[in-house]
């Protein structure tokens, strides 16, 4: 009986020292710490609103490890410098104002924005200079000596317009040029108290509806060779038609230039992490035509067209795999 007792309390033993042994063997479960993302965009009546909520969603549904959040912010200029303080993570903005803060002139000329890159270059913000068809004017040069607004102070549409009137020979010398808000050009050419007007924006724009609605609008032409001097100089511009129909009245093509919404991110960000979004941006953007039809333009072969940084590593990572870089 004492030989069994032993034999039992032994077998005992090794039973709790092989459970011990086994139970130390096993790996903690590691616990997966999200990376939580904030996407800036503009105001909740524009596009980069929808566009970018929309983004957040395919990010939140198919991003391994990867949660963002979509934001109302003052838009282009405002997230180029709240990206550079480190304020977010992500933003929707013009190629042209990421060019401006990356290289630190313009409006950036005090305070440059180093750590932003690209992730994707993703639709036209056409550049429409709109007139009234009483106003006599045909021609870009023809706005020489008129009523000229161009976007709102400190704006990238005033940098714009002010390149593309330049090149034309048109400059405050010569040209009355007001600084106004889309809202403000809309109001004057209704009002008749400006000649024409800049609207940088994705179209149709309503401010142009709106003007359209009550009056014959017209929007003038950029012509190959301004597009060419202005390719010379900056490299973001790109040349865009404007259908015949896009507003009321509109009755045939109309050949302009465009810059481009695009996305950015931060040096800092991890390569997989942007992998993630750079991945469930593309591959799901279905979901995102269907939160807006401006995202119709947003693919993968254009992508990389008239990126005007350097890119991020992440995006850099999936573009090679689909054979794009």
């Amino acid at each position: 009986m004492m030989v069994g007792g032993k034999m039992k309390r032994v077998f005992v033993i090794v039973v709790l020292a092989v459970a011990l042994l086994l139970a130390g063997c096993q790996q903690p479960e590691k616990k997966v710490q999200e990376v939580q993302l904030t996407i800036l965009t503009g105001g909740a009546a524009g596009t980069y609103y929808p566009i970018g909520g929309a983004m957040a969603e395919v990010i939140n549904k198919y991003a391994k490890g990867v949660k963002a959040t979509a934001v109302t912010s003052g838009a282009s200029v405002t997230n180029a410098r709240k990206i550079g303080n480190k304020e977010a993570e992500l933003a929707l903005l013009q190629n042209d104002i990421a060019y401006y803060a990356y290289n630190g002139i313009e409006m950036f000329k005090d305070k440059p924005v180093k750590n932003m890159m690209g992730i994707a270059t993703l639709y036209p913000e056409v550049i429409q200079i709109v007139t009234l068809k009483e106003s006599g004017i045909k021609t870009i040069y023809d706005l020489k000596g008129k009523k000229v607004a161009v976007g709102a102070p400190g704006s990238g549409t005033a940098v714009d317009a002010l390149q593309i009137l330049n090149a034309a020979g048109i400059d405050e010398t010569n040209t009355k040029i007001e600084y106004r808000d889309f809202k403000e050009v809309a109001d004057g050419l209704k009002d008749r108290t400006i000649d024409a007007g800049f609207i940088v924006a994705g179209i149709p724009t309503a401010a142009v509806s709106d003007v359209a609605a009550v009056r014959d609008v017209m929007i003038v032409e950029v012509p190959d060779e301004i597009y060419k001097k202005l390719t010379e100089k900056y490299k973001f511009y790109t040349q865009y038609t404007i259908p015949a129909g896009t507003y009321k009245g509109l009755d045939k093509d109309v050949k302009t230039v465009a810059v481009l919404a695009m996305l950015v991110t931060r040096d800092d960000i991890p390569e997989d992490v942007i992998y993630e979004v750079t991945k469930a941006i593309f591959e799901h953007r279905d979901e995102l035509v269907a939160a807006h039809k401006r995202a119709q333009d947003i693919t993968l072969e254009t992508a990389l067209e008239g990126m005007p940084i350097p890119l991020h590593p992440g995006a850099e990572k999936y573009y090679k795999e689909k054979g794009l870089l």
